[in-house]
């Protein structure tokens, strides 16, 4: 499927970079937004929002998060049976720029009281990453044959270009907001989706050839003897079931996660002393820690996975570390609310804040990647877009989970929230653990760790 004139790059098929690239623009864009929607939707002051109380605002958060999430299982879906993945990304970027600037409207342009172009904006976006997500993602997958070691190390690239995207994204956008206003912010998102949508028109006839132009149900059925869709067989069934289990945890994962966006950046704005001398560190800047620290530390959590050779973790043994660090993240957290000692005017240490997103970093990254990367091993060609929309479909519950819980700050305090985290985290990454062994057994060997009673016997090769 992938053009093979098109070189190697690093190791890799020059396309993954073209990919990257692509997935570095709109993840600048969605994050741009995500730094500063909370932020503009509470702002009382005369810098232009819309005044919502906190508790409204994170409902809206959460709710917004939530349907960026579950709409990849529709464009996923429309994908493999009907556009094609290379189709569906360019009307979803197209829908993505227009969300962004409608947004970045001045409200003079429109009626000041009135969120009717508020809500059209994110309606767009919403529809847009439906049609773009699932589908840039498995199109990496879609480089690599089966059975290439490659794959692993693929995703990686991808991540940090993601994370890249926006770690550029919380500094931009936070501060031309700062500096011009909140519609400054959503204005860099917008140009940071053409960005996007400009280079994969430019370079993906020559770089990507063939892949993503067709639609997956058509070139599955191609490769049966029937030239038909035809039953999922008992693997496939297996190892759709490890899907869906290990998203289970995954949402467990997120909804503390996501706090980020939510929680902890109105924790970051109002309960953190931000000074560095005279300069104020801008709330939005906290956004960026994490994706420095996936830049920083990918590569070196990468080499770590190799160094270990067959000793190298399962998925769900790297799910389980992934929730173990979230929950000594949100420890961290809980530092922070006791360095207050019940007065809400003091002002905590920055520090607190970093060190949580450093270790939610690295629960991330033994999580993130790694689940893309499973879902393309995994899924049936037919469903390759449909089931990455539905993984993606497991962080939408989680973000809306998310949004419940930060709303609830002021009924349950910060402390009750952090801790709860904290306890569910450790509690499920236990479980994990502990049927670990059926889920590797129920892979059939896709990661190369099939156990003795599902192994066939092999001819010798010479």
């Amino acid at each position: 499927m992938s053009n093979l004139n098109s070189g190697t790059l690093l190791g890799h098929p020059k396309g993954l970079f073209l990919l990257f690239g692509t997935e570095l623009w709109e993840r600048f864009s969605y994050y741009a937004m995500r730094a500063i929607l909370v932020l503009y939707l509470t702002d009382k002051t005369i810098n232009g929002g819309l005044g919502w109380s906190t508790q409204d605002a994170l409902n809206l958060y959460g709710i917004y998060t939530g349907l960026v999430y579950i709409t990849p299982l529709i464009g996923g879906w429309i994908a493999d049976n009907f556009l094609g993945q290379r189709r569906s990304i360019i009307i979803g970027g197209i829908l993505m720029a227009l969300g962004q600037f409608t947004l970045a409207l001045p409200n003079s342009m429109v009626d000041p009281h009135s969120v009717t172009a508020f809500y059209l904006g994110l309606g767009l976006l919403i529809i847009g990453n439906g049609m773009f997500k699932p589908n840039i993602s498995t199109m990496v997958g879609d480089l690599y044959q089966d059975g290439d070691n490659r794959r692993d190390g693929a995703f990686t690239i991808f991540y940090m270009g993601i994370n890249l995207g926006s770690l550029l994204a919380g500094i931009i956008a936070g501060t031309a907001s700062a500096a011009y206003g909140w519609k400054a912010g959503f204005l860099t998102a917008g140009i940071g989706m053409l960005i996007s949508l400009v280079t994969q028109l430019i370079f993906a006839e020559r770089l990507l050839g063939n892949i993503g132009k067709e639609p997956a149900a058509k070139r599955a059925a191609a490769m049966n003897k029937s030239g038909k869709q035809e039953p999922l067989t008992k693997q496939e069934k297996d190892r759709l079931k490890v899907i869906m289990i290990m998203g289970m945890f995954v949402v467990i994962f997120w909804a503390g996660f996501e706090q980020a966006g939510g929680l902890m950046n109105i924790f970051s704005q109002q309960y953190t002393d931000r000074m560095i001398g005279s300069f104020e560190v801008p709330a939005a800047w906290f956004q960026s820690l994490n994706p420095f620290f996936v830049i920083t530390l990918a590569p070196l959590i990468a080499s770590i996975w190799v160094k270990m050779g067959p000793k190298e973790p399962s998925s769900p043994a790297k799910f389980a570390m992934g929730l173990f660090f979230l929950a000594a993240g949100f420890i961290c957290m809980m530092g922070a609310v006791m360095q207050q000692g019940g007065d809400i005017t003091v002002k905590t240490s920055m520090f607190w804040l970093v060190a949580a997103y450093f270790f939610h970093t690295l629960g991330e990254l033994c999580l993130s990647p790694i689940g893309l990367s499973m879902v393309t091993k995994l899924a049936p060609l037919r469903l390759a877009s449909l089931m990455m929309g539905a993984w993606f479909g497991f962080n939408a519950i989680a973000n809306y989970v998310a949004g419940i819980i930060g709303a609830h700050v002021g009924e349950a305090g910060p402390m009750a929230i952090f801790s709860g985290i904290a306890i569910a985290a450790t509690v499920a990454g236990v479980l994990l653990l502990l049927c670990s062994n059926q889920l590797i057994r129920w892979m059939h060997g896709a990661e190369g760790k099939a156990v003795e009673e599902d192994a066939e016997p092999q001819p010798v090769q010479a």
